[in-house]
């Protein structure tokens, strides 16, 4: 009789996770779901993956800004950056442009890249340098100083020419090898999709992104989910910070 009642019970646990897997999986239910009181400034971050947006439709969705994908390495182009950029600009929303850094590029061919494509807007928020480990990267860690070398390259020139100090994304791992015990006045948007981040250093993020899995209107491109994320503060507090 146990052993029937263990094995009903151990289908049942089965079940149980396989369902909250798919509702995972789908984007249904999250891992993170965190307080709109807490956190009441939300917004997207956006490639060519999720396609043609409409933005008008998206913008009125609760949420306060958008980071556009527009660069990658030294000569890579979302292809979808200048429509993006051009709509959510005509949006109520804070709208900024991320880079997608490479290990392998100068810091100033980076830039350029990314200068070359991003309109300088007084209104726009920072420039963002997305910092993550990729491919063989991922096994063959990049050595810190010459990363070093590049990222600060990399930032001085966006600095310089946007007015305004770069965000830095990362990951826990890329924060940890890449990040930390530097850049201090740096601000950072941080990706933890999990659990709800601490950084080893006690350091406080200004963005967490807190979800690749949400779903939401006005795309329809080869990605259905959408990265979320949130701002550490007041809604005050952001529209000072966005200024």
């Amino acid at each position: 009789m146990k052993r029937k009642l263990l094995i009903s019970l151990s289908i049942t646990i089965c079940v149980c996770l396989a369902i909250i897997g798919i509702l995972l999986y789908n984007g249904i239910i999250w891992f993170n779901n965190p307080s709109s009181r807490v956190y009441p400034v939300r917004g997207v971050d956006v490639s060519s993956y999720q396609g043609i947006i409409d933005w008008n439709v998206l913008s009125k969705q609760h949420i306060d800004f958008a980071f556009i994908k527009a660069t990658e390495g030294s000569s890579s182009h979302d292809q979808q950056f200048r429509y993006n950029w051009e709509n959510a600009n005509k949006t109520q929303l804070k709208v900024g442009a991320y880079h997608f850094f490479s290990f392998d590029s100068s810091g100033s061919a980076q830039a350029n890249n990314f200068i070359g494509i991003v309109p300088r807007q007084a209104e726009s928020l920072p420039p963002v340098v997305d910092i993550e480990l990729y491919g063989d990267k991922m096994e063959k860690l990049p050595d810190r100083e010459k990363t070093d070398e590049i990222l600060n390259e990399l930032l001085d020139k966006l600095e310089e020419h946007y007015g305004k100090k770069p965000i830095l994304y990362a990951t826990i791992k890329s924060y940890d090898l890449y990040i930390k015990g530097s850049y201090g006045d740096y601000r950072i948007w941080l990706r933890d999709v999990i659990k709800s981040p601490v950084l080893s250093d006690k350091r406080e993020w200004t963005f967490w992104q807190y979800s690749n899995r949400q779903v939401l209107k006005g795309y329809k491109g080869q990605e259905k989910f959408i990265d979320m994320n949130v701002y550490r503060g007041t809604k005050a507090q952001f529209e000072s910070f966005a200024k």
